[in-house]
């Protein structure tokens, strides 16, 4: 067993007794440098500060050699914290915790806490915040004002009001009201958070989070999943939280981008073998707030040894191709969905031979838009494009047959 206290800029005096004998009975307490200089001396245990990396030591108590102590966290552990990171590897833990930098925000700020998004830049890439950008969004963000500052204007939400936190709950508390574009390189205490009212600067594109974004809002050579299809192929994968998808022959990685833009603990593999397109795919990736997309290159099958096992499988081109619909499917997790589209006879003829041995379904998509035609306007369509969706059999799961 260990536990977790979540401490704020309070110190000692903001922890309840739980928490405090926690400490107190510790052989060893955990911490940042700031965090165990917050404790007095009747905290009698060993103290050690996380090492640089941290990897190591979480490891060492993820594997139970810690057992019996105390590790200190910013704020609430289970929200973004150390708490959270050992919860998911089944360490047992006795969790106390303490007011978060949300709650604090959104108490200063009379914000509901509810309705406020929460992204985490520290230790990742600032482009992460990039995909809860839209107008009167409220977000808290956890990392550097400077690089949160920094997003905003590049993706032209510059006016955004942007209030930094500074030692929240503790005497020497400070909050600093303006905007993201007149942040600067003003001074910022280290222990802060970041407050968001997102609002665009005129002409910002503004991209929702549910499928099908503008076309324009990718880099391409034309390999390009259109927003229509897109949005129907999405549907027919059914993302689920926690999901893994993988996007063979991702193109340009709108597949896989929008699957991660919809719900943060989503994860995409993208699998391309076109080098210009590997690099498409890296800038749309981050340009768009999924930087943790994961870009394998090579091609199906050959490409698909080694990775994760998906849930969900999407061919966006190649369905042909000998051995990639029987590679994935062997993959794909029981009960993960395999959705593949065609445009070609080839492609058209495999995805039905597919159907009529696995079963599934076939949809022909077809769609026209508005052109000129002389004074007039005419439908013109683009070639139709053949959808297969199909669900792979789990003998574990059961059926459900309605009411008793």
């Amino acid at each position: 067993m260990i536990a977790i206290v979540g401490i704020g800029a309070d110190g000692w005096p903001g922890l309840g007794e739980p928490a405090r004998d926690a400490l107190r009975a510790a052989p060893t307490v955990i911490g940042s440098e700031r965090q165990l200089a917050l404790l007095p001396t009747e905290v009698p245990g060993e103290r050690r500060a996380w090492p640089s990396p941290i990897d190591p030591l979480v490891d060492a108590l993820a594997a139970g050699r810690h057992d019996g102590a105390a590790v200190l966290a910013s704020g609430d552990p289970m929200l973004h914290g150390i708490g959270s990171s050992l919860a998911r590897r089944g360490v047992e833990l006795a969790v106390h915790p303490h007011a978060s930098a949300v709650a604090y925000a959104c108490a200063r700020l009379g914000w509901p806490e509810a309705e406020v998004d929460l992204v985490n830049i520290v230790g990742r890439s600032p482009d992460t915040l990039a995909r809860v950008l839209q107008p009167r969004r409220r977000v808290v963000v956890f990392g550097n004002a400077a690089s949160a500052a920094a997003v905003l204007v590049d993706r032209g939400y510059g006016p955004s009001r942007f209030v930094v936190l500074e030692q929240l709950g503790g005497p020497n508390e400070r909050l600093t009201e303006g905007t993201a574009d007149s942040l600067g390189d003003r001074a910022v205490d280290p222990l802060h958070a970041v407050a968001i009212e997102c609002v665009a600067a005129e002409g910002t594109p503004l991209l929702p989070r549910v499928p099908g974004l503008p076309d324009e809002a990718y880099d391409t050579d034309g390999a390009l999943t259109k927003r229509s299809v897109r949005a129907a192929t999405l549907a027919a994968l059914a993302p689920l939280p926690r999901a893994l998808l993988w996007d063979v022959g991702a193109g340009s990685g709108s597949i896989g981008i929008e699957w991660m833009r919809a719900h943060p603990s989503r994860q995409a593999v993208a699998i391309e073998s076109h080098a210009e397109r590997q690099r498409f795919i890296e800038h749309n990736r981050d340009a768009l707030g999924v930087p943790g997309l994961q870009l394998v290159a090579g091609r199906a099958p050959d490409a698909l040894a080694g990775l994760a096992a998906p849930d969900a499988i999407f061919i966006g081109g190649g369905a042909s191709a000998p051995g990639v619909l029987d590679a994935c499917w062997s993959a794909l997790k029981p009960g993960g969905r395999l959705v593949a589209n065609a445009v070609t006879l080839q492609g058209e003829l495999a995805l039905a031979a597919w159907r009529d041995a696995h079963g599934g379904t076939l949809t022909r998509v077809s769609l026209a838009h508005a052109e000129p035609l002389g004074r007039f306007d005419t439908g013109r369509q683009p070639l139709p494009v053949t959808l297969y969706d199909g669900r792979k059999p789990d003998p574990a799961a059961t059926e459900f047959t309605g009411p008793a």
